[in-house]
């Protein structure tokens, strides 16, 4: 079991995906969290989104919503990537949004997620496994309808491969139903040396949606990341069904104790380097590759469903 800063009995944080956020839908989440002393993720677009996609919100283009993260910037909440913007972007637009979010924000961010089916994104669909044979099996999965990614491979208009190397350090990959990723090994970034344009690879929990991240967080989950002095990266995006009218909408939805969330105070950057200092340097389990084969995939974009067990 991992021991935490200030004897502290588990680590708990949550990365935000920046589909259709806006101040409105998101901004009740946030104060919530303010309120609760929690400091998390949240992911920004630092470029304006394509008109016509499913996934548009506001981006760091927009004034009111950019006063509103760098107001979470400075209370303490992490800023990340999630793509460029809602649509793809070749390397001259991913270069412009880097040098974007780094003029807005005042520094460039330190962990990414890849965004739905964006050609830009790095080793992705097909490409997060290795091996002709598993790849085919994700894309029989898929029904053949995943979108290559290109960002990691040099030559491409959407490459950035070299870039992310450079200034990002942390990348999300597989999302488990589990509340401890510890328990299944996987609560440490770990480096795959098959692709080499990432450092550091990073799990998360399930929680895309107001209804799984309720059952991600039920009690008796807490209860056990508690008694597993767990590691928990909730993977959600708080601007999906968590608020109507201007007002939390959660039924059923119960707030720890206060002793936990005194436990909770970290974004995802700072959970991962200290599982880093804790777990040291990890490459790519083998073991993971055929468990996620094995457990099956979910359509590009989306969330693993099945529970991978080590």
């Amino acid at each position: 079991m991992p021991t935490f800063p200030s004897n502290r009995q588990f680590a708990f944080t949550i990365f935000d995906d920046t589909d259709w956020s806006n101040t409105d839908n998101v901004g009740p989440v946030y104060k919530l969290l303010c309120d609760l002393g929690l400091r998390t993720t949240k992911s920004v677009w630092p470029l304006a989104c394509a008109p016509g996609s499913q996934f548009a919100g506001s981006t760091l283009q927009d004034h009111q919503y950019l006063s509103f993260v760098r107001a979470l910037r400075d209370d303490g909440f992490e800023l990340a990537l999630h793509g460029m913007r809602n649509e793809d972007t070749k390397r001259d637009g991913i270069r412009r949004a880097l040098d974007e979010f780094e003029r807005l924000i005042g520094c460039l961010p330190r962990s990414h997620a890849n965004h739905a089916s964006n050609r830009d994104n790095l080793y992705w669909g097909p490409a997060r496994l290795g091996g002709r044979s598993r790849r085919w099996v994700y894309r029989l999965a898929n029904s053949f309808r995943s979108v290559p990614s290109h960002g990691h491979v040099e030559g491409s208009t959407y490459f950035w491969g070299d870039l992310c190397r450079e200034h990002i350090l942390y990348v999300r990959n597989f999302v488990f139903d589990e509340i401890n990723l510890d328990r299944i090994g996987a609560a440490a970034p770990y480096h795959d040396s098959n692709k080499p344009f990432v450092n550091y690879w990073f799990s998360s929990c399930e929680g895309h949606d107001e209804a799984t991240l309720c059952r991600l967080l039920s009690e008796q989950n807490q209860d056990q990341l508690e008694a597993e002095g767990g590691v928990c990266i909730v993977y959600t995006h708080f601007a999906n069904g968590f608020v109507e009218h201007g007002q939390i909408c959660i039924p059923n939805a119960k707030v720890g104790s206060e002793e936990r969330l005194v436990c909770t105070r970290i974004d995802s950057v700072g959970l991962l380097k200290g599982a880093q200092s804790r777990w040291r340097h990890r490459s790519f389990p083998s073991r993971e590759l055929r468990d996620t084969v094995a457990s099956g995939q979910a359509p590009d974009g989306h969330h693993l469903d099945s529970i991978f067990r080590h």
